[in-house]
């Protein structure tokens, strides 16, 4: 979705010309969970000149009551109107940047902390980042009182069509209105999973694309519930099938263009390619718990379900974390495959774009490429070709985070800190649960 260039008298004619009675203010807060203030068109006035204030104690992560009144900074690139619609008229929403009452930028709010690294790499030379995510995510049936069971909607798999795929319907619509937004899809498929499904998008620049990845989540949720369905982006809902993830195709330009891009380099690519590359395998395990931040996560990062486990990459198969596709030219990206859904999409296309920055930086050479199935090898022949393992829970993926001090400037110390705290207490919470399975393994046993 394409940002245009809207002023203040635009939006109030559209606002007037379209109906619009209500104002849905988003942002997102620590957890990659969208936020709403809601306010009647009356306040429109107020938002477009920075006026409108909301309560910051209320948001994980944010601040406490004693400093919580906080403004709302309209971008007024993302006005747009739902395609669905109330009774009482239309509803528009804006995203807005979270401000302090001192009028800076609020280093809690993640879309500000990610505008910031961007303006980190414009200072480094380059003038985009463009990112094309890959969303995967579960449809279930819901229950009598609208809660969400475990039961697939479906048998289906990869590239079913209907009568298998009984969510193709629900999936056509959450398309549709994609594209009624200005969404450009560029495909949508039933994935390998029964129940499990992907919609892609056209890449857009960093900013522009972690908003469409938060409204593409609002809208899959809308229109699954009217199909009486519900969507989830939970990495890993169900054991025994493959879990969702959310790869990103990321590319870096300059004034001449795709800055990966060189006729004559090895496989085409650039030495700026190459570094960024470098950079991006040397923070993986540092990136791993901004970019799968959740206890969940790590079931899905296991061998045996297509899911990435290894630090390599490779132009040709699809086994290590990162693949380079075969196109060049504009083209020319890097594909991170271990990325999930419940990642927070201003932290983690952050986090990737300040690991290959690092590694332009320091001109960091990657590894030779492994041109054959990982999963295939064994530990020494693992060992051999310096490859090494994503962290296998939450736990380590913190520990690894913590010691990087690249990831943690990538996130600025209140975000940093605040997550640490937030996620050091989900595990500890986790970890003192007994499962079934622990109990279906050693209840008679001992």
């Amino acid at each position: 979705m394409a940002k245009r260039d809207y002023s203040k008298d635009d939006i109030r004619q559209m606002a007037k010309d379209e109906n619009v009675k209500f104002l849905r203010l988003m942002f997102t807060d620590l957890f990659g969970t969208i936020k709403n203030v809601e306010v009647p068109i009356s306040q429109l006035g107020k938002l477009l000149d920075n006026k409108l204030m909301f309560d910051g104690s209320s948001i994980d992560g944010f601040v406490r009551i004693e400093e919580s009144d906080m403004y709302l900074y309209p971008d007024l690139s993302t006005w747009m109107i739902f395609p669905w619609s109330t009774e009482r008229g239309k509803i528009a929403r804006v995203i807005c940047e979270v401000y302090t009452t001192d009028g800076k930028p609020f280093e809690g709010d993640p879309r500000n902390n990610l505008i910031r690294v961007l303006n980190d790499m414009r200072k480094a030379g380059f003038t985009d980042f463009n990112i094309g995510p890959e969303p995967e995510f579960f449809l279930f049936k819901m229950d009598e009182n609208g809660k969400p069971t475990t039961e697939l909607n479906d048998k289906g798999s990869y590239f079913d069509m209907a009568p298998m795929d009984l969510g193709e319907n629900c999936r056509r619509e959450i398309v549709l209105t994609l594209e009624e937004m200005g969404f450009d899809v560029e495909a949508a498929h039933h994935e390998v999973a029964p129940g499990q499904h992907e919609i892609d998008f056209k890449y857009a620049d960093a900013l522009t694309a972690a908003d469409n990845i938060q409204t593409f989540k609002l809208v899959v949720k809308t229109i699954a519930r009217k199909y009486g369905l519900y969507a989830t982006f939970m990495p890993k809902p169900l054991a025994g099938i493959n879990g969702s993830g959310m790869h990103l195709n990321m590319s870096l330009f300059h004034d001449k263009g795709n800055a990966f891009f060189d006729e004559k380099g090895n496989m085409q690519l650039s030495e700026d390619a190459f570094h960024f590359l470098g950079g991006l395998l040397k923070h993986a395990r540092s990136f791993t718990a901004i970019c799968n931040p959740i206890v969940n996560s790590y079931k899905r990062l296991v061998p045996g379900y297509e899911a990435p486990v290894y630090v390599a990459w490779s132009g040709s198969n699809r086994s290590p974390l990162i693949r380079v596709p075969n196109s060049r030219g504009l083209s020319t990206r890097l594909e991170l495959r271990s990325v999930d859904p419940a990642a927070n999409p201003y932290l983690a296309i952050a986090a990737v774009l300040e690991a290959g920055l690092d590694g332009l930086r320091n001109q960091l050479a990657p590894r030779e490429a492994i041109d054959r199935n990982i999963y295939r090898m064994d530990a020494e022949e693992r060992q051999e070709n310096h490859i090494t393992n994503l962290p296998d829970t939450l736990h380590n993926a913190l520990k690894d985070l913590a010691a990087d001090e690249v990831m943690r400037n990538a996130m600025g110390h209140h975000l940093f800190q605040s997550f640490m705290e937030a996620k050091n207490l989900e595990y500890n919470s986790y970890r003192t649960q007994v499962s079934q399975w622990e109990r279906d393994q050693y209840l008679e046993l001992y």
